[in-house]
């Protein structure tokens, strides 16, 4: 048993099942996480050390850092038992959308650096970090996420659909080798039946007829 199910038997039944039903998303916030203080932890020591006139850059490196771990560990866990692309496939689809969502976690960054100028000298050292902290860690965070999630599920790591696109052309064949219902079979037959009897009157009538006309008239 995995440790993640060995916490889920321990929850409340309610949670339990509100949990398993979106265990997906939940593996994925967990990675989210995960990458996630490793993200700070660059960021910030590259922005205080060899990148601190360059924040957007150091952003930049650690998205990067954080990506590469944050793939392990989607393709090796939340997303397990997805896919069914070929591995280098997936990877390339992986990296071009976390190459996107890269923009879309500094571009809150640069918006507050070069747009709003929450920076020294127009600003506190304080009102600085604490600016660089949401807008890079919070809102960048949450946005990158979003796409990614969205993005992962749609094009990376996409259900299987073998089965269902070879579905209609066997159920097809299959629909043209069911016998029909007893019922139908016998409402056919019966339907048959009395288009043969009524064929069959009909004719007789029709001899009738054609033997009155060709009597002679009596006298």
């Amino acid at each position: 048993m995995s440790v993640v199910d060995e916490v889920l038997t321990q929850l409340p039944r309610p949670v339990r099942q509100l949990a398993l039903r979106y265990r997906e998303l939940l593996k994925f916030a967990m990675v989210g996480a995960s990458t996630f203080v490793i993200d700070t932890v660059i960021f910030f020591a590259l922005k205080w050390t060899v990148l601190a006139p360059k924040p957007v850059t150091a952003k930049i490196v650690a998205v990067l850092v954080a990506t590469i771990v944050s793939y392990v560990l989607n393709r090796e866990w939340a997303f397990r038992t997805r896919g069914g692309k070929e591995r280098h496939h997936e990877a390339s689809l992986y990296f071009l959308f976390s190459g996107i969502a890269v923009a879309l976690y500094a571009a809150p960054l640069w918006v507050s650096r070069y747009l709003l100028h929450l920076q020294t000298p127009y600003t506190t050292p304080l009102v600085e970090e604490i600016a660089d902290f949401t807008s890079s860690q919070i809102l960048g965070v949450l946005l990158g996420m979003a796409f990614r999630w969205w993005a992962f599920r749609r094009w990376v790591f996409p259900t299987r659909e073998t089965e269902t696109t070879e579905r209609p052309t066997e159920d097809v064949t299959e629909l043209r080798n069911v016998e029909p219902f007893p019922i139908e079979r016998a409402t056919a037959e019966r339907t048959a039946g009395g288009e043969h009897r009524d064929g069959s009157n009909s004719t007789s009538h029709g001899s009738g007829e054609e033997h009155d006309i060709s009597r002679p008239a009596a006298g």
